[in-house]
């Protein structure tokens, strides 16, 4: 049989995850891989913490490069290389050089696409004389860190509350610049729960985070900053991180299907409306674990699972992406916030019936050095008593918990069932009934029954 040629657009995480898993599964085929980046395969979630000073170097974040996969993976990958059109009849790829110019027309029999998204600048009213800067590409990330090493700035602006928000602002203050952060949302972190999401605020605000909630900027000028409500500061920098867009402009254009989230749409292959092109990543949309409906996850995890399917379906095998959950975690100073599956929100939005467990205890031994506050938050199904989302806020071990949690949901457990997890126990790491436990018992108003069925 003749190799197959396969080519893949993105060279960030979908991209080089796909293609090291199509050299796995196909050890014959020609792979080439194109990046708009001057790096590939970099970690984006890393961004904030080389600003802050915790990752010492940018580079530190580049995992692979191309002579790697070149001499280790016989995989051809041209960065600073843009894909401009895609030619479906004649199943060819055309393909500009951003350095000379040239283009190219690469053939294929299967396509991946992997583009990834593009950071949302807000549109600011006035005539600001101050830098404003977004954190998607590794470019992005030198620019800014140049401007923090050069010039030292003492204030700053965050526009944006949501994970890449929090964890810039939470790094601004390591650096010892005052943070100021704008939030249209009543709240920070709108995808957690109202009372989440009020532990974080006042996590923020005891380490100087200066929280504008539920307000917009109306304008900048010079470096004043003016907000809806008439409050203003300086700023010698603003920072945005109001979300992504999905990059589905080569997809439009080649006239594949774009889903109702603006991603890419995909059957459970991550196969596109062509059958012979594959989506993944933050442009691409699969569906949701609970209600089926389409859903778009942008984070690390789903991705590379999503590079993992389309790479194995490739090959001829049929693994399913079955639902995803978003589940989800961040760092903020002394707290970690995590999440997975539905919040009320969701739930409300869905019509769907549920109860709520909150259990609030140490994340191990009380009597135990290191020990911290967990609040951890349930929710589930009144009639099945099946797992519908948790949420967990504290100073140690909320990590543990959502995954714990995460995992029953895709076991179809029970709150019934969390009671009975035999969870390892040690004073620095539990307690003989764990949270987890603790939440399942809680969710008990009868004695000893059961409404699953086993």
């Amino acid at each position: 049989m003749k190799p197959l040629n396969i080519v893949v657009i993105g060279a960030v995480a979908g991209g080089a995850t796909v293609s090291s898993q199509l050299r796995r599964f196909l050890p014959d085929a020609n792979i080439t891989v194109i990046g708009k980046d001057s790096r590939m395969g970099f970690a984006t979630c890393g961004m904030p913490y080389v600003l802050g000073g915790l990752v010492e170097s940018m580079d530190s974040l580049v995992s692979v490069t191309p002579e790697l996969f070149r001499d280790k993976k016989s995989i051809d990958v041209r960065l600073r290389h843009e894909a401009t059109e895609i030619d479906r009849p004649g199943k060819k790829v055309i393909v500009r050089d951003l350095d000379s110019g040239e283009t190219e027309a690469l053939p294929y029999d299967k396509l991946v696409l992997s583009p990834g998204g593009s950071a949302r600048t807000p549109e600011i009213p006035g005539s600001p004389s101050i830098p404003v800067f977004t954190l998607r590409h590794f470019d992005d990330m030198a620019e800014f860190e140049n401007y923090l090493e050069r010039t030292h700035p003492q204030r700053g602006l965050v526009i944006g509350g949501g994970f890449i928000g929090v964890e810039l602002a939470e790094n601004f203050r390591q650096l010892g610049i005052h943070t100021e952060l704008v939030e249209h949302h009543g709240r920070i972190m709108p995808i957690s729960d109202p009372d989440m999401s009020g532990l974080l605020e006042q996590e923020m605000k005891e380490n100087g985070v200066v929280l504008h909630l539920g307000r917009e900027v109306r304008s900048v000028t010079g470096d004043r900053v003016c907000l809806d409500d008439g409050s203003e500061f300086r700023a010698d920098f603003i920072a945005a991180a109001v979300g992504l867009v999905p990059n589905t402009e080569l997809a439009e254009e080649a006239g594949l299907t774009i889903g109702p989230t603006g991603g890419i749409a995909t059957d459970p292959f991550m196969r596109t409306s062509d059958p012979d092109i594959y989506a993944i990543g933050d442009a691409a949309e699969g569906r949701d674990w609970f209600t089926g409906k389409p859903k778009r996850v942008p984070l690390a995890w789903s991705t590379h699972r999503e590079a993992f399917i389309a790479a194995n379906h490739i090959a001829g095998g049929n693994t399913e992406m079955d639902g995803l959950l978003g589940t989800s975690i961040t760092k903020l100073f002394s707290l970690t916030a995590g999440m997975t599956g539905m919040s009320e929100q969701m739930l409300k939005e869905e019509n769907m019936a549920f109860k709520t467990i909150i259990h609030e205890s140490r994340s191990n031994a009380g009597y135990f050095p290191g020990n911290g506050k967990l609040r951890l938050k349930i929710h589930y199904d009144p009639d099945t008593r099946l797992i519908l989302g948790a949420q967990a806020v504290g100073e140690k071990g909320a990590d543990k918990r959502i995954d714990i949690i995460a995992t029953a949901i895709r076991g179809r457990m029970t709150m019934d069932d969390l009671a009975a997890i035999e969870i390892a126990y040690s004073p620095a790491y539990s307690s003989p009934k764990d949270p987890v436990n603790m939440a399942g018992y809680k969710s008990m108003d009868r004695p000893g029954n059961r409404t699953d069925g086993k």
